[in-house]
């Protein structure tokens, strides 16, 4: 390959980080746009292995820069159909990742992707790239036959593209508007962000897209059937233990398989006991917000900082791994429309806070009543504003607030009794208990001890009396 191409392919370039300084080019990401999608089509109509540019080269280029970039590749072969298009666009992000020096992050309509000065050095055009990447797919994937790719960095053309394929995604999302985790048997399990995030356990059912966003129940299906040595799997549902959370023993079980042991278990929608595992290329985070009892949700193009002080960026470092982090949660942006959303937890009675551009995009799954309820930065920039906001739309967790206070008062009630009851320390043998001295002011006499959420460990006590010097 090192003959063929410029630079190196190997998986061992998985997971590596081109950083800023040495960068030549940034494409997409969070300053620009960026995209990939896949689309199937028939033998005559592909070019195999045709690469075209439309826009700027990598020649034309200027170091340091960002700019717009989109990926269009079309597939074509015997057992190639339109439910594979997903399965294959999210592999993408593996065979990207195998070119030495460039390095791609997210999927869909969220790519970001660097390449390296060193690589940039070597190649004066995307070409050889897109033809790298390419015999990887019908390297790996033989049911490819054909196939030819588009790269377009002129910013009118990858928003015209951006267009057509934001339409795309929404009509694959659709599919499993009708089809619920209790009508089927098998579910499907995906690890190919294990390469970031060794722990992580994507379990993609009906109502529950995958954290990518990019596989769905059908999709899973598809491609289980294509590849079945590939890193999309069915995975046995088994017993239902709890309908309401989402917990099932064949979910346990892959769970603590995949994970080496680290997690036994996996409620799919729960989101503080036993969360589905965060990997790092979710769409979206969703944060605990203890000060009102409620949960926000932050995605990848918002640029600012939720009510907790934390921007998207810091809260996905913090989610992400493969881990079970109780507190936060990554999900795909189709998550949203389930009917199990979040079930566990209240679904969208505890959602109070959506940055605005996601909740327009998210509208048609958001309650009636629940619209106006739920705040954006235009409403709420930190916790205050946000409690004034919630007090005032009278969102449903504010009920809880009251709920809370009222428990607070009978615990503390509790606690004065527990302590006005206590029986007194008996002294050892031969010492005398020495007076409890008279509180300034008080008619009663003693001490008064009040604790308030207090918890209090005593290893050991000691009373002794104070000798006065003769």
């Amino acid at each position: 390959m090192a003959d063929e191409f410029p630079f190196e392919i190997s998986p061992m370039f998985e997971g590596e980080r081109v950083r800023k300084e040495g960068m030549f080019v940034e494409l997409g990401g969070p300053k620009s746009l960026g995209l990939e999608l896949v689309r199937a089509a028939d033998m005559d109509a592909i070019e195999d292995d045709k690469v075209t540019i439309i826009g700027p080269d990598l020649k034309d280029m200027e170091e340091g820069k960002t700019y717009p970039w989109a990926m269009i590749f079309n597939i074509g072969g015997e057992l190639v159909e339109p439910d594979l298009e997903s399965v294959v666009e999210r592999r993408v992000h593996d065979f990207i990742n195998y070119c030495q020096g460039i390095m791609h992050l997210n999927q869909r309509y969220d790519v970001w992707m660097r390449v390296s000065k060193d690589t940039a050095a070597k190649m004066d055009s995307f070409e050889p790239f897109g033809k790298a990447v390419m015999m990887l797919f019908k390297t790996e994937l033989p049911f490819i036959e054909k196939m030819q790719v588009t790269f377009y960095t002129d910013k009118d053309e990858v928003e015209k593209q951006m267009e057509t394929a934001k339409e795309i995604f929404k009509a694959r999302d659709a599919r499993t508007k009708d089809l619920h985790d209790e009508d089927v048997e098998v579910f499907y399990g995906c690890t190919l962000c294990q390469s970031f995030a060794p722990t992580n356990v994507c379990v993609v059912s009906p109502d529950r897209i995958s954290l990518c966003g990019a596989i769905n129940w059908f999709d899973g299906r598809a491609a289980a059937k294509v590849d079945p040595e590939g890193p999309q799997f069915e995975i046995a549902k088994g017993d239902l233990i709890d309908a309401v959370t989402g917990e099932y023993t064949g979910v346990n079980e892959i769970a603590k398989k995949l994970s080496s042991g680290e997690f036994d278990k996996i409620k799919l929608h729960s989101f503080f006991d036993c969360p589905h595992t965060s990997c790092g290329c979710f769409e979206v985070v969703g944060f605990y917000i203890p000060e009102v009892d409620g949960i926000g949700w932050v995605d990848r193009e918002y640029q600012g900082m939720a009510p907790n002080g934390i921007g998207f960026s810091t809260m996905a470092g913090q989610t992400g791994g493969g881990k079970q982090i109780v507190g936060f949660l990554g999900i795909g942006v189709n998550y949203f429309y389930s009917p199990k959303f979040i079930q566990a937890d209240g679904g969208w009675n505890r959602v109070v806070w959506l940055p605005s551009k996601l909740k327009e995009k998210i509208d048609e799954a958001i309650p009636a009543d629940l619209k106006d309820k739920i705040a954006t930065e235009n409403d709420a920039s930190d916790i205050e504003s946000l409690k004034a906001f919630l007090q005032e739309k009278n969102h449903p967790v504010v009920a809880t607030w009251a709920a809370a206070e009222e428990e607070e008062e009978e615990e503390e009630e509790e606690e004065e009794v527990a302590v006005a009851a206590a029986p007194m320390m008996m002294p050892a043998a031969g010492f005398q208990m020495p007076a409890m001295p008279m509180m300034s002011g008080g008619s009663s006499g003693g001490i008064k001890l009040t604790f308030k959420n207090a918890k209090i460990t005593i290893d050991r006590m000691i009373i002794s009396e104070k000798k006065e010097k003769k």
